[in-house]
């Protein structure tokens, strides 16, 4: 057994770990720092296979400016990343798939939703206690699904008590609603 200084071993580790890392999404991450931040807003890189990097474009004249000066990228990326990249493919193909994936998803309030029921009752009388065990848990449950349900309108269809937004949308429950869309389909 040999003693190491930790400086090497730590030196050895590092190597190891940054040998480790996916070079695509290191150059995924300075994407911007190489093309350029104007030439980023309008390409995104899709997939590296067999040192050949594909890159969505915004547009054909985006695919063709960065055609032409592929050459020198090539030179940033594979000295910056430590890549050994053969070429680089530009097109518009897969702009508008990788476009979706980033966009983030519209939310809501939960207030905007037809089942919410806000704080119309008091839960002062359901324990907040920490549960000891599955019986316990279901039990508790059940009393906060009753107080919540008390004054609810009921369906007229399954006579259960419903959220108001729900019969205002639907004129029945959801569960109702979902049985009538399937029943017309």
């Amino acid at each position: 057994m040999s003693l190491k200084p930790i400086n090497d071993i730590l030196g050895i580790l590092e190597q190891q770990a940054k040998w480790r890392e996916d070079p695509f999404q290191l150059l995924i991450q300075s994407w911007a720092e190489i093309v350029g931040t104007v030439a980023a807003k309008h390409s995104r890189p899709l997939s590296m296979q067999r040192d050949v990097l594909r890159v969505a474009t915004s547009s054909a004249a985006w695919a063709q400016n960065l055609t032409f000066s592929r050459q020198a990228l090539l030179v940033k990326l594979n000295a910056k990343l430590s890549m050994s990249l053969v070429d680089m493919r530009f097109s518009t193909a897969g702009w508008q798939k990788s476009k979706e994936v980033s966009q983030p998803q519209p939310s809501f309030l939960p207030s905007e939703h037809p089942s919410y029921l806000g704080d119309i009752h008091n839960y002062s009388t359901v324990s907040k206690t920490t549960e000891q065990n599955a019986n316990q848990a279901f039990e508790s449950w059940s009393r906060i699904r009753q107080a919540r349900s008390q004054g609810l309108p009921l369906c007229s269809q399954c006579q259960s008590p419903t959220p108001p937004g729900e019969l205002q949308r639907w004129g029945v429950c959801a569960l109702c609603s979902v049985k009538q869309s399937s029943n017309n389909i």
